[in-house]
C-alpha cells in the first residue's frame, strides 16, 4: 500500500458486507436480493474496495459503481487471479477525470483490460466515462451518479418498457 494507509482489513470488510450485512438487509427490508438487483460502489478508496468486493463475491454483486478508484494504493492486485465464472450479467460503471492524476485514467483502463483479457468479457459489460475536465472530488462524482445508476440498474427496465 502507499502512504500512511495502515494495515488493510479489506478481506474482512467485504466478507462482512456479503455474509452479514446484505443478508440482514434482505431479511428486514423489502429488497430484490438477487445479484442483478444488487450493487456495490464507491469513490476513491471506496471505489477500490468496491472493485475488490465485486470481484470476490460475484455471486452477490451484479452491479459495480466505481468512481475514481484508488488503484495506486494496491498496485499489485492480480485481477487475472480472480475467477469471474459467476460474473454473468455483470455491469461495471467506471468514472474518472483526466485532471485527477497522471495515473488515474491509465490505471482504470488497465483494470478494464485485465478483466476483459480473462476470457469472461462476454460476462462483464463496462461503461467507461472519462471526464476530460474531471477532478477527484464529490461534486464531480455527484454529477455522474444519476447517469451511472441509470446505466447499472434501469437500462433493462427501459428496454422492457419499449418492447411492451
Amino acid at each position: 500500500t502507499g502512504g500512511n494507509l495502515g494495515k488493510g482489513e479489506g478481506k474482512k470488510y467485504v466478507r462482512f458486507l456479503a455474509d452479514t450485512l446484505k443478508p440482514y438487509v434482505d431479511k428486514h427490508f423489502r429488497t430484490i436480493p438477487d445479484r442483478t438487483h444488487t450493487g456495490i460502489g464507491g469513490s476513491s478508496m471506496g471505489g477500490l474496495i468496491s472493485i475488490y468486493a465485486g470481484l470476490m463475491y460475484p455471486e452477490v454483486y451484479g452491479r459495480l459503481l466505481i468512481f475514481s478508484p484508488s488503484l495506486w494504493a494496491a498496485p499489485n492486485i492480480h485481477f487475472h487471479a480472480i475467477n469471474l465464472e459467476e460474473a454473468h450479467d455483470t455491469r461495471v460503471y467506471i468514472y474518472a477525470g483526466e485532471g485527477e492524476s497522471n495515473t488515474m485514467v491509465p490505471n482504470i483502463k488497465k483494470f478494464q483490460q485485465a478483466i476483459q483479457n480473462q476470457g469472461s468479457a462476454a460476462n462483464v459489460e463496462f461503461d467507461l466515462s472519462i471526464d476530460p475536465n474531471g477532478h477527484h472530488n464529490e461534486a464531480r462524482w455527484g454529477r455522474e451518479f444519476p447517469k451511472a445508476i441509470a446505466w447499472l440498474f434501469l437500462i433493462n427496465q427501459v428496454k422492457k418498457i419499449k418492447h411492451n
